[in-house]
């Protein structure tokens, strides 16, 4: 492991198993922080966790929907027990929807895509949120889009659901300051993960996860008396 500037913090990652989630993770416990990833595939997330560990880090799985309030009380409830708080939450699982016009988009498609990308932000922020006001402390860390930015054809469920999960962030932020928790929403272009493998763009010239984990620590990693509310990232070149 490299640096362990959070050898004594625990961090929450949703949406760990692969992508963006993955290299948070991976980025946050080589920091050293203690880290536990949720999904609803528990063998990828293991498969994470193994990876984790094989270089010295600590990680953990839990089975989450993170569309279910019960779900996300009981892994708050599991953090509390375990470990007495929470220094970080990622919000990161997120699904897209990019091939229908909103006036033809089936009611459960779009259901999916505001109750993962958003509620569950809600349901996350709802029950941990409490355990950092106690501690007088934590970082929460929202991953929206560019989508968030403009509008993208095809796309409403998941733009409306940026631009709501970017405005959640940003009244949060002003509602938890006083209490030394910094609210941060990152808005990562476009990027290579398996959301966009159909997108026919030039994958190489695209955001790696990596990229997005290195601007997740460089948030936790700031100085006490200051927080960046917002990160745009973009790709160097436009793929």
């Amino acid at each position: 492991m490299s640096d362990q500037i959070m050898q004594s913090q625990v961090a929450v990652v949703t949406g760990g198993s692969r992508g963006i989630g993955t290299a948070i993770a991976t980025r946050l416990a080589r920091l050293g922080a203690t880290t536990i990833i949720t999904g609803r595939s528990l063998t990828s997330m293991e498969n994470v966790c193994n990876s984790i560990i094989s270089t010295g880090g600590r990680c953990e799985a839990v089975e989450c929907d993170l569309t279910r309030l019960a779900d996300v009380e009981r892994l708050a409830n599991h953090v509390q027990r375990k470990f007495g708080s929470l220094d970080v939450l990622v919000n990161n699982a997120g699904v897209g929807a990019f091939a229908t016009p909103l006036h033809q988009l089936p009611p459960e498609e779009w259901d999916q895509v505001l109750n993962t990308n958003l509620r569950a932000v809600f349901y996350t922020i709802r029950a941990f949120a409490p355990m950092m006001i106690q501690a007088r402390s934590g970082h929460i860390i929202n991953i929206s889009s560019i989508a968030s930015k403009n509008a993208v054809p095809n796309a409403a469920a998941y733009c409306a659901s940026k631009w709501g999960l970017n405005g959640l962030s940003y009244t949060v932020a002003e509602e938890l300051r006083t209490y030394n928790i910094r609210v941060s929403v990152i808005c990562p272009g476009s990027t290579a993960t398996s959301m966009l493998h159909q997108s026919g763009r030039d994958f190489g010239k695209m955001l790696k996860p990596e990229d997005v984990a290195h601007v997740v620590a460089m948030l936790v990693t700031q100085a006490p008396q200051s927080f960046a509310s917002e990160v745009i990232l973009r790709p160097t070149q436009k793929p």
